[in-house]
């Protein structure tokens, strides 16, 4: 048996609570409390066959929202597993201040992610809207009935180079129409196939903002497909 970890949270009886929460595995294991000074780790017994069931994600996830009535928890992602609860123990003694810091700084915060993709035909009429010359290139090969297949692959090329251009322009933008609402934002690593995929950690008591922000942004470009995820516990803001 290893030791399954679901978060990190200050030191309180009030943890207890998350320790009545049915855990990950199959049997579902019973969740403990294993406390070093002021910080404690929320864990379980875990078998190393554990996979990203639906039951199991479930788990995860509502072991840490209850934990969450406590206070702020530095929550950990699906599979995070240590060799026993000494290894676990000694993680939380060299890390006692970096852990309490990352709990102040995500304290009455939430975390929204942020989707957004091209709509093709959007996206399209958007650069051709703001190039009068390409524009004027597209409707004089319509007149020209099609044009030359040299000038059809020459268009082609100039419109997948200002999609791109516009891909780079949008990818800032959402994060700096968004950034104003939120206390801080991580973008997600390059490569994820989208224009942009950014989290904010947002206060709580701003998060109709937040939205509303969102909302106003997505109206002002719809040459853009937004998607808002949240509120979730910091995954993104905690190191």
């Amino acid at each position: 048996m290893s030791t399954y970890v679901y978060g990190i949270a200050r030191n309180s009886p009030a943890l207890e609570r998350a320790s009545r929460t049915p855990g990950v595995g199959d049997p579902p294991r019973p969740v403990r409390v294993l406390s070093h000074g002021r910080i404690a780790a929320l864990v379980s017994d875990v078998t190393e066959e554990l996979r990203p069931k639906r039951r199991d994600l479930l788990a995860h996830q509502n072991v840490l929202t209850e934990a969450g009535t406590a206070g702020a928890v530095l929550p950990l992602r699906f599979g995070g597993m240590s060799p026993d609860d000494e290894a676990v123990a000694a993680a939380l003694a060299e890390r006692e201040e970096h852990y309490l810091e990352r709990l102040q700084a995500v304290d009455g915060k939430d975390e929204f992610n942020v989707k957004a993709d091209h709509d093709e035909e959007a996206v399209l009429h958007r650069v051709l809207a703001d190039d009068p010359e390409l524009r004027a290139m597209g409707l004089a090969q319509q007149a020209a009935g099609g044009g030359s297949q040299q000038d059809k692959m020459r268009l082609g090329e100039l419109i997948v180079e200002a999609v791109r251009q516009r891909e780079e322009i949008d990818r800032t933008e959402v994060q700096r129409a968004l950034e104003s609402a939120a206390v801080d934002s991580a973008p997600a690593p390059e490569g994820s196939g989208r224009v942009a995929n950014v989290s904010y950690l947002v206060e709580r008591d701003r998060a109709e903002e937040f939205l509303t922000a969102v909302a106003a942004f997505q109206q002002a470009n719809p040459q853009l497909r937004l998607q808002v995820n949240g509120p979730l516990p910091p995954y993104s803001f905690v190191e």
